[in-house]
């Protein structure tokens, strides 16, 4: 078992699952909604055999699908992420910085819960 100074107590990983899990919830709700809209795009509506019909409103309509779908991905990648640091959390090893192997600040987990290095480690990157 790890020594308890190098990985957060039990209540600490409580806390943070509680805060990943309420992300998680309002995130899936988010994707809901980004995909229920992407769908209602796709209508099979009469709009687009009006004679009125104009280029620049299907190219606004194809952008506007586009962003949603981008949407769409980055959300299911941040619940993706979301649910990588749950397993962390029920493996014990949540919060614990990739590179440098120190603890990655409360502060910080409590902001972005899914982050995997300390801004130390952060750092050295750029």
């Amino acid at each position: 078992m790890a020594d308890e100074t190098s990985r957060y107590s039990d209540l600490d990983l409580a806390e943070f699952k509680e805060i990943i899990l309420n992300k998680m919830q309002r995130a899936q709700s988010d994707l809901d909604l980004i995909k229920s809209a992407y769908m209602n795009d796709l209508n099979n509506g009469t709009d687009d055999t009006s004679p009125t019909f104009k280029a620049f409103e299907e190219g606004s309509e194809t952008m506007s699908k586009e962003a949603n779908s981008q949407l769409a991905i980055r959300q299911e990648k941040f619940i993706r992420d979301l649910k990588n640091a749950l397993f962390r959390v029920e493996n014990k090893t949540y919060g614990v910085c990739k590179v440098t192997g120190k603890l990655i600040g409360k502060d910080r987990l409590r902001i972005v819960p899914h982050a995997t290095m300390s801004i130390e480690a952060k750092n050295l990157q750029r």
